[in-house]
């Protein structure tokens, strides 16, 4: 028996919907048979859902709301990794495919590689003299790297 079928649902006023206190829908029945479920977190993002055609995906979020894994019924899944502000720093899927990133303190990319073996490496170089302040027959000079 349905959800529709105990609630006695007249599907001639359309679809039957369900809705949690925060107004998402968390069951939806149609006329011709088909439901889907979903489920919520806290914040109002979709964490589950699952249709009567036997597919499900789930998935995870950090504390900023960031998605940190996914998952399908068909078996592909992916997870994700962010730093302090929010920027995706690793991933990885079930097919083998992954990326790493590094970004610098206003947010750009200054690192990124990849499973299929691209490297793009725009960090500073450690042993740069760059910035540096040296002296000459007692004048100072300020290094600029070209």
């Amino acid at each position: 028996m349905t959800v529709a079928q105990l609630l006695k649902h007249n599907f001639d006023k359309g679809s039957l919907h369900l809705y949690d206190a925060g107004g998402n829908i968390i069951y939806c029945e149609r006329s011709d048979g088909y439901w889907y479920k979903q489920e919520f977190n806290s914040n109002g993002k979709l964490i589950y859902y699952e249709g009567s055609g036997e597919v499900w995906t789930k998935q995870e979020f950090d504390s900023n709301g960031n998605e940190i894994y996914y998952e399908h019924s068909y078996g592909y899944w992916v997870k994700r990794d962010y730093d302090s502000n929010g920027n995706e720093i690793y991933y990885e899927d079930s097919d083998g495919y992954w990326v790493k990133r590094d970004y610098d303190s206003n947010g750009n990319e200054i690192y990124y590689e990849n499973s299929n073996g691209k490297i793009v490496d725009n960090r500073p170089k450690k042993d740069s003299c760059n910035g540096k302040v040296v002296e000459i027959d007692g004048k100072k000079y300020k290094l600029t790297e070209v």
